[in-house]
């Protein structure tokens, strides 16, 4: 049973997830032409709000709340990031979306140590989006053997993978300023 801190927790993290999977990742760059320039990344802020909330929550929270997040794209509303319905289960996407469960997994590993550090968090954030990333791939390689349309598992891997992974990769950083208040907030409990 579900304490109401709990349920708490797990709303304020799916509110976070739906907001996440809406805003794109901009990078501004004032020093180009003196005007207001930006970078677009092609994710969004999805994974860095879920390696946050798992190193703030318990991973069983962040499931949860994923959990929900999945049926409700699924069965309700468009909340993923290029929409939503059963429809979503034919996308490649959709194998990135349930490669999210190992990477909180490995992401919570952090949560068992004492006291989180720079290098563990690195490593296990590579480890975590390469998770995420491998399952993903073996989504849609599962999908590409169904549909036997073997011409398209290259150009997916690329759109959706190798063309993603150095950006999710470097969404670590600014992770990395987080980790010592994290640690604080931890400790506070």
């Amino acid at each position: 049973m579900l304490n109401f801190y709990k349920l708490i927790e797990i709303l304020v993290s799916l509110q976070s997830l739906v907001i996440a999977s809406m805003l794109h990742v901009y990078i501004p760059l004032p020093f180009l032409n003196k005007s207001n320039n930006s970078f677009e990344m092609p994710i969004t802020w999805q994974i860095p709000t879920i390696i946050l909330l798992t190193l703030i929550f318990h991973k069983k929270v962040v499931f949860r709340a994923f959990s929900i997040y999945i049926i409700l794209g699924l069965f309700i509303i468009p909340v993923f990031h290029q929409g939503g319905s059963l429809g979503y289960l034919l996308t490649p996407n959709f194998g990135y979306l349930l490669g999210m469960y190992p990477l909180i997994k490995i992401i919570d590993n952090l949560n068992n140590s004492n006291k989180i550090n720079i290098g563990d968090f690195l490593i296990n954030g590579l480890k975590a989006i390469g998770a995420m990333h491998l399952i993903g791939i073996l989504y849609n390689f599962i999908q590409i053997m169904f549909y036997s349309q073997y011409n398209l598992f290259l150009y997916n891997l690329g759109k959706y993978s190798l063309g993603k992974i150095g950006y999710h990769f470097l969404m670590l950083l600014p992770l990395l300023l987080l980790i010592k208040p994290i640690e604080r907030l931890k400790r506070s409990k």
